[in-house]
């Protein structure tokens, strides 16, 4: 079964298992006719795997680790569903398949553990986010980036629409007993609650159980900044009740309904792009500033021991780049190979796995935008 899109991802590869772990990553199509090559190229791939394990493994000790790889090959209906991109992951026990928005390069690694780099690219990255697209009556979550936004399944505590959230029934207007004509008059029922009225304190009961539900169940979890989607008038009501601090201030003021896959996806990455910058810059900001209190590194050795210490707060790694190697987590020593060595992975990945395991930060950044030339840019805590 694939995973979806989900924030706990890396704790299930962070864990410890058993070598060899393999790791597989290839592009695949959405539609026909490109994804029926999909499958092809990735028998390729799992043959590669193959003959790296048989560098380390009898025949008989490979099998368990090919055999998940040659049923997932043979799944015509997974190949028919797939996104942009794939990982597969598989040790002993354990295996695990993730469709990815975003196409990824054709990669089959075997290592000491799991190469994980180019999923920190797509969930770690600065412009990430949820799009929660809002109208009186239902809403969608939308989770992506400037190339893809997908519709999220939502979680079971979430409601999809207004009868879900607060039940088919309106609000009863709200009645008041008055006289007049005077003191001996007739009691006068009469009623202040109107059909706007109604529909008003019904709408803002269904933002407020919807707000709390998308911040428990999505953005905690996620991490992710959300934007809303929504008729500018609803923008001001949502605000106004909102209490979730991962709530963008910029958002699409349109009926989403109205747009395109295609469209909402254009205008939402048109409202993050100017945070997404500023993100970067300042992460950057940040690292000359500790670089100018010697606490800021592109140095890989010097790099490798503050990660096997502990003393990494936030770690930049360059987008796309590789540098075969292994990490001796043990001496924080490390020794540049052969990427195709079964043993070897690439030592950013490795540095990657190492900050994350000890409680710290790692954001992928293009290439373009590093302040360093080594792929590396750390922070250190100490």
């Amino acid at each position: 079964m694939a995973h979806s899109l989900v924030n706990d991802y890396l704790a299930g590869l962070l864990g410890a298992y058993e070598p060899p772990c393999l790791s597989l990553y290839q592009r695949t199509h959405r539609h026909r006719p490109e994804n029926q090559q999909d499958p092809i190229l990735f028998r390729n791939l799992v043959k590669k795997l193959e003959e790296s394990l048989q560098k380390q493994l009898a025949a008989r000790e490979a099998k368990p680790l090919l055999e998940p790889f040659q049923s997932l090959a043979g799944d015509s209906a997974f190949w028919n569903n797939t996104l942009d991109g794939l990982a597969v992951f598989c040790a002993g026990g354990f295996f695990r398949v993730l469709k990815l928005q975003r196409p990824v390069p054709d990669i089959a690694v075997v290592a000491n553990s799991f190469h994980i780099k180019p999923l920190v690219r797509i969930f770690q990255s600065a412009d990430r986010y949820q799009v929660l697209c809002l109208n009186r009556k239902e809403i969608r979550l939308f989770e992506g980036d400037r190339h893809a936004l997908d519709e999220v399944e939502l979680a079971a505590g979430v409601p999809r629409t207004r009868a879900d959230a607060i039940g088919e029934e309106h609000t009863e207007p709200h009645l008041t007993v008055a006289s007049y004509g005077g003191a001996d008059g007739p009691a006068m029922h009469h009623g202040h609650g109107s059909k706007k009225d109604e529909v008003d304190v019904d709408t803002e009961r269904f933002f407020r159980v919807i707000d709390r539900a998308v911040l428990e169940h999505h953005s905690r979890p996620s991490g992710l900044p959300l934007m809303l989607a929504a008729l500018p008038e609803h923008h001001s009501l949502f605000r106004k009740l909102s209490g979730n601090p991962f709530l963008m201030e910029v958002g699409v003021e349109v009926n989403p309904d109205a747009l395109s896959a295609d469209e909402l996806r254009e205008r939402a990455w048109q409202a993050f792009e100017p945070q997404y910058k500023a993100r970067l810059d300042s992460l950057v900001a940040e690292f000359e500033k500790a670089r100018a209190k010697d606490l800021g590194s592109d140095d890989l050795k010097v790099v490798a021991k503050a990660a096997l210490a502990g003393g990494v707060a936030t770690m930049l790694i360059e987008a796309d780049r590789h540098i075969p190697g292994r990490l001796d987590e043990e001496t924080g020593k490390i020794r540049l190979d052969e990427l195709e060595h079964p043993e070897v992975d690439d030592l950013l990945d490795d540095l990657t796995e190492l900050v994350l395991k000890k409680g710290g930060r790692v954001v992928v950044v293009p290439a373009q935008r590093m302040p360093t030339r080594t792929g590396v840019a750390a922070v250190r805590r100490f």
